[in-house]
């Protein structure tokens, strides 16, 4: 903290004035949240009451409302009920009357958008086929199997066809590759790289016989020969919200569809609001989306109509590979499925987290969200539509604190203030009531030079007794961190110092040398901190980006600058030779506008929208860039304003720059590191 406060004093007198009076009297908004679980029913008026007094005595001025399961006995105000909803709306109004923030997570459990209400229509979606053998050469009349999915996801009984296809001659069809599931969509698989290697389909033939089959069975007049029938359709996963008591489990609500996620906001959420009356948007500011833990999906209804819009070609020829065929060629079915995923991820983006933002802002409310999980989508992109991006980390160790980086860099890129953390987290065997401030300092402080200027403590479980001690749990899970722990009363003290590093760090904005760009690969999240620090050298620091963000940025004085404010003087590419035709344009411009560019020459593009035409282009730029021919395995070329480095350590670029590192020390040896975090207010 000592490093920030010196970095943010460099400025003019106002500023600093301004900042000292924050820092000792910090603002509300600098006050630590917490998640505050409702357990199972057990909720009483007078433990509201109690509960979000301690709150305010003791400096924390949001909570977050959870209502999980975790086989505690079940209670009377069963989740959506009379009882519960009553009970939410004397939170609201305690919590307006205390001066609290109330968050309300959009369904029960901690993951992810479900419940009773969502029928196996509006479900989260999967592919599913079925094959069977014809002899051709006359009319085909049969019942064609029913459609079955992978085995990867419980089973609902729903189904609906899509199309049907038959094939002929296997000559150089490959399916099912190891890698399968993950390269259509089926269960998330980062890292992605296209496989261009591998035969042609050779003489298969893929007759579209769709307008042949009707109710399950096939009418068709067959041409000679042998004949894989296709039968291709959808059914949901099965995935429920959890973990939610009985009368809030529910399937998980299709997170590629906008009307599907509608209905779910009508099913809870539009209630809460309704009951809360003129404290909507007020009191209960905020709807939150728990990090993803439900699993992929690789179609929607509309799924045929959103892949034409985004990738400008009819997906419908290419549907077979999705089932393990190769359709044309290995190249053109791996550029198709490398398109497939990217939809899944854009999908991901506009109709579930944007779309769920939308709805909160249209009344008065704010979206946050943990933008990371097992779903098939491109986080920082997924980041970027709410209003507050989070992470979490777990103690003692910091185990998933790369989340808290990445919440930070979709804060700064897209210019969003606060950057909050589900904090603290515990399992049964560092919980316990073991936990204390002192326990919490080294790595809190850790976090807050990731980025992190809010704490969201986990947990706060509802205590419904005024009698009882230790009081109510959340089974094994999280820091103890409510009125009934023995060191509560002096817990004042300890917020007060933590919203004082909350209201510094909330001000001005992050300082970084380096934006590094993680491709338009889908699914994609960014690196951990660790394997950055690899790449990125001691004394400087870094935010990653997605496309939108890169195509928005733009050239000063030699820097990248984004429409946030975030300046980088260096530019990082991922280590790969895709580019598509927009995103390679963008780099070629920043370059020719004076910025400095290190990663290697694009020379294709992923894709199949507009090949072979997008790969020449694609090409033709990198090498306009980069130079033509066979480059050596590192160098240098400047190209306009710019230049571009590929093969070459960033510690080596930033140093012949003559680029000082933004914060230098001499350590006495290895266990004296230090860790920083840099912001500045205004042109200081």
């Amino acid at each position: 903290m000592l490093v920030a406060l010196a970095a943010l004093v460099l400025s003019s007198t106002a500023p600093v004035d301004a900042l000292q009076a924050s820092f000792q009297n910090p603002p509300p908004s600098a006050r630590p949240h917490t998640w505050w679980h409702w357990m199972n029913g057990n909720v009483t008026k007078v433990g509201i009451t109690k509960d979000l007094e301690a709150m305010k005595a003791a400096g924390i001025g949001g909570a977050q409302m959870f209502t999980v399961d975790q086989d505690i006995p079940h209670g009377p105000a069963g989740y959506g009920g009379t009882l519960w909803r009553e009970l939410t709306s004397w939170a609201v109004k305690e919590a307006d009357r205390l001066g609290i923030e109330l968050c309300i997570h959009n369904c029960a459990g901690w993951s992810s958008s479900g419940g009773p209400w969502i029928k196996p229509e509006d479900a989260m979606q999967i592919l599913a086929w079925s094959t069977t053998e014809e002899t051709g050469g006359g009319h085909i009349s049969a019942v064609l199997p029913p459609i079955q999915a992978p085995q990867v996801y419980a089973r609902v009984d729903y189904a609906k066809d899509i199309a049907v296809y038959a094939i002929q001659g296997q000559n150089g069809i490959q399916k099912k590759p190891d890698d399968f599931l993950a390269r259509t969509g089926v269960v998330r698989g980062d890292g992605i790289q296209p496989n261009f290697q591998g035969g042609t389909a050779g003489d298969a033939r893929f007759i579209d016989i769709t307008e042949h089959f009707s109710k399950g069975k096939l009418e068709w007049d067959a041409p000679e020969g042998e004949w894989t029938i296709l039968r291709l359709g959808h059914v949901p996963t099965g995935k429920d919200n959890h973990p939610a008591p009985p009368e809030g489990d529910g399937l998980e609500v299709d997170k590629l569809s906008k009307s599907a996620l509608e209905k779910h906001w009508a099913g809870l959420m539009a209630k809460v609001v309704h009951d809360a009356g003129p404290l909507a948007g007020k009191s209960l500011n905020n709807s939150l989306i728990d990090s993803y833990e439900v699993g992929s999906q690789n179609w929607t209804p509309l799924m045929r109509e959103d892949f034409k819009k985004l990738r400008g070609y009819d997906p419908q020829p290419y549907l077979p590979v999705l089932a393990g065929f190769t359709v044309v060629s290995q190249e053109v079915s791996e550029r198709f499925l490398w398109d497939w995923r990217r939809t899944i991820a854009d999908l991901y983006a506009t109709n579930y987290y944007e779309r769920f933002a939308e709805l909160c802002h249209s009344v008065g409310m704010v979206a946050s969200s943990e933008p990371y999980g097992n779903g098939g989508f491109d986080n920082i992109q997924a980041g970027s539509k709410a209003d507050i991006p989070m992470g979490e980390f777990w103690i003692p160790g910091g185990m998933a604190s790369e989340s808290v980086k990445l919440a930070a860099s979709v804060a700064h890129v897209y210019g969003k203030p606060v950057v909050g953390a589900e904090s603290f987290t515990a399992g049964e065997m560092e919980g316990a009531w073991k936990e204390e401030p002192a326990k919490f300092k080294a790595l809190g402080d850790l976090m807050y030079t990731y980025g992190l200027n809010r704490y969201i403590f986990h947990r706060y479980a509802m205590q419904p007794w005024t009698d009882k001690l230790p009081g109510m749990t959340m089974g094994p899970w999280g820091s103890h961190i409510d009125r009934t722990q023995t060191w509560w009363r002096e817990a004042a003290s300890w917020l007060k110092y933590v919203a004082r590093c909350q209201s510094v760090l909330q001000q001005g904005r992050f300082v970084a040398d380096v934006l590094y760009y993680y491709g338009e690969n889908a699914p994609v999240d960014m690196p951990n901190p660790q394997d950055m620090r690899r790449l990125v050298p001691q004394g400087f620091d870094y935010d990653g980006c997605d496309a939108g963000a890169l195509m928005s940025a733009k050239v000063v004085d030699g820097k990248v600058v984004l429409p946030s404010g975030a300046t980088y003087r260096v530019l990082m590419l991922p280590d790969s030779k895709f580019m598509t035709p927009k995103v390679a344009a963008a780099v070629a411009a920043l370059v020719d506008d004076g910025a400095t560019v290190v990663g290697p020459r694009p020379e294709d593009t992923p894709s199949l929208t507009n090949y072979p035409a997008a790969g020449a282009s694609v090409k033709a730029v990198g090498e306009s860039v980069w130079g033509s021919g066979d480059l050596p395995p590192s160098g240098t070329r400047s190209s306009g304003k710019g230049k571009v480095f590929w093969g070459t350590r960033l510690a080596a670029i930033l140093e012949n720059g003559k680029v000082a590192p933004d914060f230098d020390y001499a350590p006495k040896n290895y266990f004296n590191k230090l860790v920083y975090c840099h912001r500045v207010i205004g042109d200081a």
